[in-house]
């Protein structure tokens, strides 16, 4: 009997071992037939403090722009010091003089026009451009150039190197253009009627130019570099008087500085003076005035 089961053991061994087919050993450990996939997503980077239309970092952001716009259109609400207008005269008056001997145009009226249209150099197109008169590209201009909103959104401003060749640009600007020859028929110290002719001939758009420009040389006496240049004696006016260690302007005739709230009408009421004639001391075409703006109104 035990043989018997001995030789069905070992015919059943020989028959495995003879079969076409794998054992296969199964564990709950082992691992699917099939691969498993897993796909893999990009996380998604989320800024730590996300910005909103509405937030307080967009309206700053437009804040910046909009106010870069409207120091760019009305340079003259820059805000300086006498002290710095002195130090800006200081840096550029021998070029002023340099190119009034060379081109004919008073020296006064440059360093005039670049206080004015600079903000005594603290402007963003003086900043950023080297453009320290406000000079468009216009059709000629193959140099590099920088965009600002003036008269119309994004204009083309011409970008200088340094100051000096926006000073000689200016020069040139005026010395080739027919429409400011007239300009050079005036008496060269004649700073008032080249003031007004800047203004008819279309160099600015502002109504009062002329007057803030004569004030400016007024104030701080440019016109003294214009003697210098002719070989003349200067004569002070009366007008104005620097007091450097005070940073004020002392006056021997009436000023008035105009304020929020000024209108024509009420300073001629102030100083017992007609519009008419307030507006004729002043040189101005109509009622638009602006505020820091000096009124003679005696």
């Amino acid at each position: 009997m035990i043989k018997k089961i001995i030789l069905l053991c070992c015919i059943g061994f020989f028959i495995a071992c003879g079969s076409s087919k794998p054992v296969v050993r199964t564990s709950k450990s082992s691992s699917p037939s099939k691969p498993v996939v897993r796909t893999v997503r990009k996380p998604v980077e989320k800024p730590s403090n996300p910005v909103k239309p509405n937030s307080e970092n967009s309206t700053n952001a437009t804040a910046k722009n909009e106010e870069s716009t409207q120091i760019l259109e009305a340079t003259t609400r820059v805000k300086v010091t006498t002290a710095l207008v002195l130090e800006y005269i200081e840096k550029y008056k021998e070029i002023a003089k340099k190119d009034m001997k060379e081109y004919g145009i008073p020296a006064s009226i440059t360093l005039g026009q670049g206080i004015l249209e600079s903000g005594a150099g603290t402007g963003p197109l003086s900043a950023q451009a080297n453009n320290h008169f406000g000079i468009k590209c216009h059709k000629e201009w193959t140099g590099p150039s920088v965009k600002y909103d003036d008269d119309e959104a994004q204009e083309c401003f011409r970008k200088y190197n340094n100051p000096h060749e926006s000073y000689r640009d200016h020069s040139l600007f005026l010395v080739t253009r027919e429409r400011y020859s007239n300009l050079f028929k005036l008496d060269k110290n004649d700073y008032v009627g080249w003031s007004k002719g800047l203004k008819n001939a279309g160099y600015a758009t502002d109504p009062n130019y002329p007057t803030k420009l004569i004030g400016l040389i007024e104030r701080y006496q440019l016109q003294k570099y214009d003697a210098e240049v002719l070989g003349i004696n200067y004569v002070p006016n009366n007008v104005a008087s620097i007091d450097k260690s005070k940073d004020i302007v002392s006056t021997n005739i009436d000023l008035h500085q105009v304020i929020k709230g000024d209108t024509l009408y009420s300073i001629s009421k102030r100083y017992n003076i007609s519009v008419e004639d307030l507006k004729k001391k002043n040189n101005i075409s109509d009622t638009g005035i602006s505020i820091g703006q000096k009124l003679i109104v005696k």
